[in-house]
């Protein structure tokens, strides 16, 4: 993980609200460039709301984000330019091809055509979509759209690359090879948010974790740090589900 000061995103007392509910409480946080920060907690934690808003998809009702120093509300154009996100379901225009939905999304980037078609040579050859690239996207199964939704995030090298549930739908070589591919991304300097269940995979891949309870961060840091929040010394699993188990009622307290 590269070392250095500023960090490729902030939040900073972020919130957010729905009617009475918060679904997110005060959440401070820091990616640093360089590495891969994995995003865990039980279902209806915060975690899709926590991306939502670092992607520019929900306004915070208190806090601010920044990315690579760009503040999302005031400047989000220049912020969100620097990064790409993979939602969990992945979409692609289904009238177009493969090769299709790449060329647009390099049209909307503003890339130049010789920039984009290198890249775009490139990321055929990284996620191996030789077989099917000139295939319309509507005869996908699950993993190549993952795969052509995941090259299209790659295209413009996000500086921040976020990615909810990435491994769902992939085989193994896949899995494999996805991982190789975000680990070279944070060698060159650039930052994964990477939100997911597959906690074997977080274990292999994360330099730090967060940990989402209750809209609120319950734990952030290195796995050995986190081992030492729970006094426990097991494998993630074990890990995360003392530091989010239900606390236990004193004898003779009923549950309401």
């Amino acid at each position: 993980m590269t070392a250095t000061t500023s960090p490729r995103a902030r939040l900073t007392g972020v919130a957010k609200q729905y009617g009475q509910h918060w679904a997110v409480r005060d959440l401070n946080l820091e990616l640093r460039p360089g590495e891969l920060f994995a995003f865990l907690g039980p279902n209806g934690a915060g975690k899709t709301t926590t991306i939502k808003l670092l992607c520019g998809l929900l306004r915070p009702t208190q806090g601010t984000i920044e990315v690579d120093g760009f503040n999302l509300a005031t400047h989000g154009l220049q912020a969100r330019s620097r990064m790409s996100y993979v939602p969990d379901l992945p979409y692609c225009y289904e009238h177009l091809t493969a090769r299709e939905f790449l060329e647009l999304t390099t049209e909307l980037h503003g890339m130049d055509k010789h920039h984009a078609s290198r890249r775009i040579a490139e990321v055929i050859s990284l996620f191996e979509l030789d077989r099917f690239i000139d295939q319309l996207t509507e005869r996908f199964s699950h993993g190549m759209r993952q795969r052509t939704v995941f090259a299209a995030a790659m295209l413009p090298e996000p500086a921040l690359l976020i990615t909810d549930e990435p491994t769902v739908g992939l085989d193994p070589r896949s899995v494999r090879q996805l991982k190789d591919i975000l680990r070279a991304h944070t060698a060159k300097g650039n930052t994964v948010f990477l939100s997911s269940h597959s906690l074997d995979v977080v274990e292999q891949l994360a330099d730090r974790i967060g940990i989402i309870l209750g809209g609120k961060l319950i734990g952030c840091g290195t796995l050995a740090e986190l081992r030492d929040q729970a006094a426990h010394s097991g494998p993630l699993e074990d890990v995360f589900l003392k530091l989010t188990q239900p606390e236990e009622q004193p004898a003779g307290m009923e549950a309401p």
